[in-house]
């Protein structure tokens, strides 16, 4: 093979196989959630919670086990990567299969669903140590190769302090126009059984402002991993081929569709089925410009799961602490005038020269060397 047609096969889409990783991804999201919706009702129970949080894990679960073990040109196909990271990659199948074990044990072991919840929190930090531990024998480089890059403490920061400060600042929005009620800290106190004499106000919202925004993402990282790896990891890593922009475009819109069952539950814009769809959708493109932006500019996978979990557990802890939107469609957070807040951040992301796409190398080199 000439080296212009080495250059054209690495610079095309493979189609088929992102077909593949869609449909399978597709299939088994709509299978857990057809679960959620038959067995064990989408709800604020145990089981609701494993299953949303398994649905989170399908994307790179697909993406990993399609990689590693039937796409025989991926960087990570089985016998041509050797690396010590591949034991990270086999750790994450079984995690997500012991993950559907629990999911479906919730179900038919009602009684016992808190504590089953408890076990898959349990593995969860189980895995985040091994993570750890694979990391510190295998080195830098290695993970690099296999497409697990770490990245800047200093890029960790900053952007986490952006969507910390951006999500602030929504809140404070939806207080300063009176859209919703401000949380009452001593009845939420009550409701977790914290007793004033034991702890202040001002300590209690200290210790939930750590433990939620900063412990909750770093242990939620693995969760943000499952989703990010299969869309910013593999999909925007074949759709960007079309252009950067075009390509994060079109993951965006793939991720806000994936959103769609869940949606149509109650998840995020409760009573909205069809508006609801719509914002997420909106949403997903925003995030995912933002997301992209975060993975081209850094390379770095971990990074962007763990603003995925911040991402989450900032919108949550906001919500729950400090002030509860009325109406999801028409507030700020995830609601439309949220959405709109961002479309500036976003194009302002997109001036970046990052976003640049380089010349095709086979548009230069069309005669054989």
């Amino acid at each position: 093979m000439n080296q212009t047609s080495q250059q054209a096969k690495v610079s095309s889409i493979n189609w088929r196989q992102v077909g593949v990783f869609l449909g399978l991804t597709f299939l088994i999201t709509v299978l857990i959630d057809l679960v959620l919706w038959q067995w064990a009702g989408f709800g604020a129970g145990a089981s609701t919670l494993l299953l949303l949080q398994l649905q989170m894990l399908i994307p790179a679960f697909v993406a990993i086990l399609l990689g590693v073990f039937f796409f025989k040109d991926s960087p990570i196909y089985r016998r041509s990567f050797r690396e010590r990271p591949r034991w990270y990659f086999y750790l994450y199948i079984v995690f997500v299969l012991l993950y559907m074990v629990f999911a479906v044990l919730t179900i038919l072991i009602p009684e016992q669903a808190t504590t089953i919840s408890a076990i898959g929190g349990s593995l969860n930090i189980l895995v985040i140590m091994l993570l750890i531990a694979i990391r510190a024998l295998s080195g830098r480089e290695a993970f690099e190769q296999a497409g697990l890059r770490g990245g800047r403490v200093l890029d960790w920061l900053l952007w986490g302090v952006a969507f910390v400060l951006f999500y602030g600042l929504q809140a404070g929005l939806n207080a300063l126009f009176g859209l919703g009620k401000r949380v009452d800290i001593p009845e939420v106190m009550e409701a977790l059984g914290v007793q004033s004499t034991s702890m202040s106000p001002e300590v209690f919202m200290l210790v939930m402002t750590l433990q939620t925004v900063l412990v909750g993402a770093f242990l939620g990282i693995i969760m943000g991993f499952g989703e990010e790896y299969g869309w910013r990891g593999y999909l925007q890593g074949q759709l960007i081929k079309l252009g950067k922009k075009r390509g994060v475009l079109l993951v965006g819109l793939i991720w806000g569709v994936w959103h769609y069952p869940v949606i149509w539950m109650g998840h995020n814009y409760p009573g909205q089925p069809l508006w609801g769809s719509l914002l997420m959708t909106i949403y997903t493109v925003l995030l995912g410009f933002v997301l992209g932006h975060v993975m081209l500019k850094t390379g770095s996978i971990w990074l962007v799961a763990f603003l995925h979990a911040l991402n989450n557990q900032t919108i949550s802890f906001f919500t729950i602490m400090f002030y509860q939107a009325s109406d999801p469609l028409l507030s700020f957070n995830t609601g439309l005038y949220g959405l709109l807040t961002m479309i500036p951040i976003v194009l302002l992301l997109l001036r970046d020269p990052v976003w640049k796409d380089k010349p095709k190398d086979v548009e230069f080199d069309s005669v054989e060397k």
